[in-house]
């Protein structure tokens, strides 16, 4: 029996370590080396590649068949996926507990199987954290009960391995990579030495002739996978379940895929059956708007290649703590800081004196810098206490300077605004030339966030206390 010893790992780029560093040398995070025990023991050959290595050719001798796609059955997860699966292809997808990954996925496999001509294709769905008969109830609750859906609780990857194997399957499900162990590594389940192991397994399985491969991830309270970063690189596809547990739209982002766009996100609903398509954000978002009331201001944001209308809430009240509070949901906690300094900067808006609340409806988060205009007139109008034009949207990026910058896509951001019967658009002086012709909207470009204001607010609400 060979002798245990301990090594320190880095949780986040695996780097190993003889001895505990406060800090790892490798991607210089602090606190991120934990001791595992392992054994010196002959690891497992590796799966041989696809192909034997081949002489140097040239480019254009390389076929350019992209591959088959094989498509989910939903549509908003063959949309991050790019189009479907690929075959022999990695995907890992991470998100807060109970936020629907394994919901998601039980559907997937349930409707792969239900499209597909041959009815010999079937799915492996792979448990290290429900029994089968848990599966199954939640099958019974998603109406995917079927025979070519295939359910095993196994935890060994040389085990799954051989399932796999012996079923075929057109599409195999690993809940999760976390409670997978590898019993060739002599270590916790979990732990950085076993997740890498694993995922090389499998990520090597499904190179070398497999089927595609779903792995579900934890995350760790920072909202990242949990294990090495070397899993991400590992795989092809990473997806991100984003949402709140307390409000029913979620969202499936990809930040990689090496088959597809990674700026797409799949939008979903959750109810009592399972998982439903959002085939209209805009008028889903919308939907529970309340018209007049001041620090309403709506946005058209790009997810990929789709532009959604959504609302922007600001509340602003007289603060009585010596620290004003800042409360920020669904947009980045820096950024709206720094409009906020813009707007009392520029603007002369005494907000260091009151409390500022932001909130992106119904759950969703924005990431890029077009709702600035948007977040900036819904703060002045819960500053005024006036509200904003209820048929506009506003568009723009805003600089330091108090500039209002120009973003891309704006003819299609507009176009979206006029499908959903918006009247003005608010946006950069200098929009796409192309922004002019979409549809029957009428555009105001302004130069500034000052120069916006006679186009949003009413005048006969003006503060006169207001540099503005």
């Amino acid at each position: 029996m060979p002798k245990a010893q301990s090594q320190f790992v880095c949780g986040q780029c695996g780097h190993i370590s003889p001895r505990w560093l406060g800090r790892c040398p490798e991607c210089g995070e602090w606190g991120a080396l934990a001791e595992e025990v392992v054994a010196r023991v002959r690891s497992r050959p590796a799966a041989s590649p696809v192909r034997s290595a081949g002489v140097p050719a040239p480019v254009s001798d390389v076929p350019a068949d992209p591959g088959s796609r094989l498509a989910t059955g939903i549509g908003e997860m063959d949309r991050v996926l790019g189009g479907g699966l690929v075959d022999g292809s990695v995907t890992l997808i991470g998100g807060d507990p109970g936020i629907g990954k394994s919901t998601i996925l039980a559907q997937v496999a349930h409707r792969l199987v239900s499209s597909a001509p041959d009815e010999k294709t079937v799915t492996l769905y792979v448990s290290g954290e429900e029994s089968p008969r848990q599966i199954r109830l939640r099958c019974e609750r998603l109406g995917a009960v079927s025979d070519r859906l295939l359910v095993v609780g196994e935890t060994d990857v040389t085990a799954i391995l051989q399932h796999i194997d012996a079923v075929a399957p057109a599409l195999v499900v690993v809940d999760s990579i976390q409670t997978t162990f590898d019993p060739n590594v002599e270590s916790a389940p979990g732990t950085v030495s076993q997740v890498r192991s694993v995922g090389a397994a499998l990520v090597n399985y499904a190179k070398a002739g497999g089927p595609p491969v779903f792995l579900i991830g934890h995350v760790t309270k920072e909202g990242t996978l949990a294990g090495p970063r070397v899993l991400e690189h590992m795989v092809d596809t990473v997806l991100y379940f984003e949402g709140d547990r307390h409000h029913s739209y979620r969202a499936i982002r990809a930040v990689k895929n090496r088959f597809g766009p990674t700026d797409e996100v799949g939008l979903f609903e959750m109810r009592d059956d399972g998982l439903h398509e959002v085939a209209n954000p805009s008028a889903a978002f919308l939907a529970e708007r309340t018209l007049g009331s001041s620090g309403s201001a709506v946005t058209a944001t790009m997810e990929g290649t789709r532009p959604m209308l959504v609302e922007i809430q600001a509340l602003v009240t007289r603060s009585f703590l010596s620290s004003p509070r800042r409360v920020v949901n669904g947009l980045d906690y820096n950024r709206a800081g720094m409009l906020l300094a813009v707007l009392e900067k520029r603007l002369g808006l005494r907000l260091g004196e009151h409390d500022v609340f932001l909130n992106v409806a119904g759950g969703i988060k924005l990431i890029e810098p077009a709702a600035d205009l948007a977040v900036a007139m819904a703060v002045v109008s819960s500053y005024r206490d006036v509200p904003l034009d209820p048929m506009a949207v506003w568009i723009g990026e805003v600089g330091l300077g108090g500039e209002v910058r120009s973003v891309a896509n704006v003819e299609r951001r507009l176009r979206e605004a006029a499908r959903m019967d918006y009247r003005r658009a608010v946006t950069p002086r200098t929009p796409a030339r192309e922004a002019i012709r979409a549809g029957s909207i009428e555009i105001v470009p302004v130069r500034t966030v000052r120069d916006a204001i006679p186009h949003s607010l009413d005048n006969s609400g003006r503060d006169p206390h207001d540099h503005a």
